[in-house]
């Protein structure tokens, strides 16, 4: 019960975070915004490292290089394939793919689930599709790149989770620390490539041209405008709240099987739908209400199993 608990809890995080990403984007660019939060979401775990403490071995620090490598993967090919869209299409796809991935991976290793907690997995997989499906009038076919980018970032997120479950169980937040120092230099890094990139352009074109190479980066170098300012804090704050939420995966992980955290994790997108209707006032299509209420029938009855 508490790793479903965990599971459920940690998913609706993990929207949290990805709804505070999402607004900060459209102020600085996703590359910028992913730098900002693994270096937010790193400084997080190494306060909280010696609180909760945890052992370092070989093993925990593999473990935790090989899953920021995954993650940061992960949010490239999400990023492009949600770029590429209909993301009504794409989304959902990303979601369950994240779910079949350790969900096979967990059964091949010998978890077994009742009757009820089959039942339950098939009504979260469901609830993942329904949850993650945004109506768009006149979308567009899927094109095979972006059907291949969805695979691959659902792929890649699956992997993430299978490899923090096999981290040591003494390791306490050795993995995550790993995990987000490897993203952070990875995607810092890609910032310093994209500045370069567009100034050298910027050297080499036109005002104009300029301009558009610094908007689509997201902003250029320099001190930053007052609205660029409040999307660095959410930047931020989208780190620190994927910490939290990357914490609750591993106490799920820790206290339960990989089948029934997976699944469950794959419903984050509920909480980027609860808190775009709450704070942003947008409209929750029928299909969402249903797979949001699926996912808390599937999640007690996860629970119950």
């Amino acid at each position: 019960m508490l790793s479903a608990t965990l599971g459920l809890i940690g998913a609706i995080v993990y929207g949290g975070a990805d709804f505070l990403g999402g607004l900060a984007s459209r102020r600085l660019g996703a590359v910028r915004v992913t730098a900002l939060s693994a270096v937010a979401g790193l400084a997080l775990i190494a306060v909280a490292l010696p609180l909760i403490g945890g052992t370092f071995s070989a093993e925990a620090v593999q473990l935790g290089i090989l899953s920021g490598v995954t993650g940061a993967i992960a949010l490239s090919l999400l990023y492009g394939c949600l770029a590429i869209g209909p993301m009504s299409i794409l989304s959902p796809v990303t979601a369950v793919v994240s779910a079949l991935v350790p969900l096979t991976v967990g059964l091949v290793g010998g978890e077994r689930l009742s009757i009820v907690g089959w039942i339950a997995i098939g009504i979260a997989l469901v609830a993942v599709v329904l949850v993650g499906f945004v109506p768009e009038k006149g979308a567009a076919r899927p094109r095979l790149l972006g059907l291949g980018m969805a695979v691959g970032a659902g792929a890649m997120i699956g992997l993430f989770l299978v490899i923090i479950d096999r981290t040591p169980d003494d390791s306490g937040l050795v993995p995550l620390l790993l995990n987000r120092a490897t993203s952070a230099v990875i995607m810092v890094s890609a910032v310093v490539v994209l500045v370069v990139v567009t100034r050298l352009r910027g050297a080499r074109s036109t005002e104009t041209a300029a301009a558009g190479a610094a908007g689509a980066a997201g902003h250029g170098p320099g001190v930053l405008p007052a609205w660029a300012e409040r999307a660095v804090l959410l930047a931020i704050a989208c780190g620190v709240v994927d910490a939290i939420a990357n914490v609750l995966l591993l106490l799920a992980l820790r206290a339960g099987e990989l089948t029934v955290v997976s699944v469950l994790t794959a419903l984050y997108p509920a909480g980027t739908v609860i808190l775009a209707a709450v704070l942003l006032r947008e409209r929750v299509a029928p299909v969402q209400v249903v797979g949001l209420v699926l996912a808390f029938v599937a999640a007690g009855m996860l629970a119950l199993a």
